[in-house]
């Protein structure tokens, strides 16, 4: 490789990497739609993500549209980013990852509790028929609607409102996806999914080890979690939930652990 191929290698790179280049126009989509692939091939697919339809989902969204303008750039990076009011917009690879665990099909209909900026639903809506996702800060959610609007979504409806107590109007559900640390599972959500419905959840206190869990409800009413992987997450904001793990209405459950360990429980963790 000659020097001026080096040269050309490391410009190229540069701009398509560098958090601070600028770029308009077909440039700027063009850089955009390589960060993607990269993102989707080098940190969700890589790492053992393997649904086709996530990986096309999740290479069609435009994530650079669901952050804040100064953080653009940095969009596709394998990291967490905020949007404002301390929330932020989940790393791409936990995206996929919560977005497989609930083993889509075509004609599901999805709660998102934690709308944020949008794109995790708009990533779902990709897939699936019908996503009902709500916000509990109503900047956040008016943005999240307004934005997925213009973009074309119209199988996504997006609610203003406390997702701890779930939307009862749009229930039961094939799945729910929540998308900030809660200390306990919330009744409610338990509630509204369907026999044979999976939740995807993270569980945890804010400032210890939280855990990603994977929630499938049975024919009788009764459910099985699953340890997934230790996360972290913004905790989940509740305007008049029990904070405390074990709150009256608790479902009973069998916890399925990391290595197939079964534990009875009688309070949701």
């Amino acid at each position: 490789m000659t020097k001026a191929t080096v040269c050309f290698v490391v410009v190229v790179f540069m701009l398509l990497y560098s958090p601070t280049a600028v770029f308009s126009g077909e440039d700027e989509e063009a850089v955009f739609t390589w960060r993607r692939k990269e993102m989707v091939e080098a940190t969700i697919k890589h790492r053992g993500v393997s649904d086709p339809a996530v990986l096309a989902a999740t290479q069609k969204v435009r994530r650079h549209l669901f952050v804040p303008p100064s953080m653009k750039n940095v969009a596709y990076a394998d990291s967490p980013l905020p949007i404002g009011y301390g929330q932020t917009i989940s790393q791409p690879y936990i995206v996929a990852v919560m977005t497989e665990l609930l083993h889509l099909k075509k004609g599901d209909k999805i709660l998102e509790v934690g709308a944020g900026s949008g794109y995790q639903a708009a990533v779902l809506a990709e897939i699936i028929n019908g996503v009902y996702t709500m916000e509990i800060i109503k900047e956040l959610g008016d943005s999240a609607g307004e934005r997925l609007e213009k973009l074309g979504y119209q199988n996504i409806e997006v609610k203003v409102g406390d997702g701890y107590f779930g939307w009862p109007e749009r229930a039961p559900y094939d799945g729910i996806i929540v998308t900030a640390a809660a200390t306990h599972i919330p009744p409610p959500l338990i509630e509204q999914l369907k026999p044979g419905g999976r939740m995807v959840i993270p569980v945890g206190p804010v400032f210890y080890v939280q855990y990603l869990m994977l929630v499938e409800k049975l024919s009788d009413g009764s459910v099985i979690q699953q340890k997934i992987m230790p996360v972290r997450f913004v905790p989940l904001t509740a305007e008049d939930a029990p904070g405390l793990p074990g709150v009256s209405g608790a479902v009973p459950a069998r916890v399925v652990t990391g290595h197939g360990q079964v534990a009875e429980r009688s309070e949701v963790p």
